[in-house]
């Protein structure tokens, strides 16, 4: 993490300014698009989202393991291990990882509330043993504690211009808008896993099973119902984006550009999926640099529009916004 981010944060202790900075590098490593959004943030509160991010990611990689060096008990205890730290963390303020203590700086400095780490690790824990999701409604409930719950937590950083709680049905939305394209991006990696997130529901309604998706991806075929299938998420996840979207006018404007970013590189993901045919069984969609780079241009273009109209009402703080330096007190 540069001096400047973390000067402007406020964050003077050494270890802990190390430890902002490890959350940095695995939001720079892990999270091209979302990495690059967090770059158009207010430089004050880019730390607090490295630290969000990262802990997440810290999380998850425990999970998937994705060097498949762990037995499932194994990734179990380190999981309530982490949980342990974080309980510690967010009551003290230390930890044991690096991640654990820059996330409960930022929980407290931001008065997140804690429940919302209580319900993502639940989340976290339930990929060790549940491998596919019968409904809608059931993925719904697993994507609460996964997704929804970051949107929810990132909100008090980016401040709003109306009371918390109207954006946050659209905070969570877009959370849960992100991981639903992950979903469909990922689908024949997440197989490979032994895990399936479409719903058998909206699977069966074309004729498809994870038999069939199996063999699509041990074949490289491709299939007419797995197409349509996919399709079909694809149309449930645009539904997802355009609840979220509807929040985005209630940010603080100077987060509204990283936000507004994020919400179109992700979209981006969904129009690289159906330019490729729908092949992400067998391939990857990304979104082009190019595409990353205008995008991120846009946003810049949007940064200096909203420190204009700052100036003009005079730096005045939005109703709602997110203090820098306030210790709110944990809801």
């Amino acid at each position: 993490m540069t001096r400047r981010e973390l000067d402007a944060a406020g964050i003077s202790d050494p270890v802990l300014r190390a430890d902002y900075r490890e959350c940095r590098r695995l939001n720079a490593r892990h999270g091209r698009s979302y990495f690059l959004a967090t770059r158009l943030l207010p430089v004050e509160r880019r730390a607090a989202v490295h630290a969000l991010y990262g802990f997440a990611r810290w999380a998850d990689d425990i999970v998937d393991d994705l060097d498949r060096t762990r037995a499932p008990a194994e990734r179990d205890r380190m999981l309530r291990l982490l949980e342990g730290d974080l309980a510690r963390g967010l009551r003290t303020g230390a930890g044991d990882e690096p991640v654990v203590r820059a996330v409960a700086d930022t929980a407290e400095r931001y008065g997140i509330d804690h429940t919302l780490f209580a319900d993502f690790l639940a989340s976290m824990r339930s990929d060790l043993h549940v491998t596919d999701y019968p409904t809608y409604a059931d993925l719904r409930n697993y994507m609460h504690g996964s997704a929804a719950v970051i949107g929810l937590q990132m909100l008090p950083v980016l401040g709003t211009v109306v009371p918390r709680e109207e954006a946050a049905p659209h905070a969570a939305a877009l959370g849960v808008a992100f991981q639903l394209t992950n979903f469909l991006r990922d689908v024949g990696e997440d197989l490979d896993r032994g895990r399936v997130y479409l719903p058998a529901d909206l699977l069966a309604a074309h004729g498809v099973d994870r038999p069939l998706l199996e063999w699509s991806r041990r074949t490289g075929r491709t299939d007419p119902r797995i197409r349509a299938a996919l399709v079909a998420a694809e149309g449930l996840t645009r539904k997802v984006y355009r609840a979220a979207e509807e929040g985005i006018p209630m940010l603080d404007p100077r987060t509204r550009p990283c936000i507004r970013t994020a919400f179109t590189l992700y979209g981006g993901i969904l129009d690289a999926i159906a330019d490729q045919g729908y092949t992400v069984m067998h391939r990857r969609a990304v979104v082009s640099r190019r595409r990353r780079a205008v995008t991120a241009a846009a946003g810049v273009v949007q940064i200096v529009g909203a420190r204009r109209r700052t100036a003009r009402t005079g730096g005045a703080p939005a109703p709602g916004s997110a203090l820098l330096h306030a210790k709110g007190t944990v809801r």
